[in-house]
């Protein structure tokens, strides 16, 4: 990329967008832009190639036969994970992060192969459904205030030895595996259960992720107020007893 330009690549709007995190993207273009970016945003439907000239990749959260869908073209076409060869960043939500495991179980009941862009295997819970909001500590390598999102989802992700866990939760089931970790990293590949849409409640995501396409350390600063109210609110939500 350019100095100042940033190519933002939203994956499969039409198979991966059911919780509105495609709130992602356009919270991450207006970042982009509040620090005087040229971006360039596309979004790429299931019956189109994947560009591998992307700064940044989001994909979004999806009901289980559309996530299955995905994972199958995902492995067909391979453009994300030459992108990811290449350095690009990669940002997933739900079905999209366990996409980029290993493995999880499809809607079929059966094993599904992922792309192995994340150490992680994802299996379907036996107790009751991960549902609410979540308060969590991020990573502190990542050095990002605590992370607020909403969860739903049945699956249960296990990490591997070479997955960093994106958060430790206060309130709230993460992977679901009972360990208190919520979401996985590697160096430029993210994943998490958080819904919200997870940007619009944790701006310094996005900012994150700027700063790894841009190899940069800080960025300029921005308006966070409209980001640090709804911050505050959804906080709040998290801890009050049900």
């Amino acid at each position: 990329m350019s100095d100042n330009s940033l190519r933002l690549v939203w994956i499969y709007p039409d198979l991966l967008s059911t919780y509105g995190d495609q709130g992602n993207a356009l919270v991450v273009e207006r970042r982009a832009r509040q620090r005087g970016l040229d971006v360039q945003r596309l979004d790429v439907r299931s019956d189109q190639q994947i560009p591998t000239s992307g700064d940044i990749y989001l994909i979004g959260g999806g009901e289980d036969r559309p996530q299955r869908l995905a994972a199958e073209r995902l492995r067909r076409d391979g453009g994300l994970n030459r992108a990811v060869s290449n350095g690009a960043i990669v940002f997933s939500v739900c079905a999209g992060y366990q996409i980029l495991g290993h493995e999880f179980i499809n809607d079929l009941g059966e094993r599904e192969q992922g792309l192995g862009l994340l150490d992680v295997v994802s299996t379907r819970g036996e107790g009751e459904r991960c549902v609410g909001d979540v308060l969590g500590d991020i990573d502190p390598q990542l050095n990002l205030p605590p992370l607020t999102g909403f969860e739903n989802h049945q699956g249960v992700t296990h990490l591997g030895q070479t997955a960093r866990p994106f958060a430790r939760v206060r309130f709230g089931k993460g992977n679901g595996v009972g360990d208190g970790y919520e979401g996985a990293y590697n160096d430029t590949v993210f994943g998490t259960y958080m819904h919200g849409p997870v940007m619009a409640r944790n701006p310094h995501i996005a900012d994150l992720l700027i700063k790894l396409a841009l190899d940069v350390n800080a960025l300029p600063p921005a308006d966070d107020r409209w980001y640090e109210a709804l911050r505050q609110e959804r906080i709040a939500a998290a801890t009050q007893p049900a």
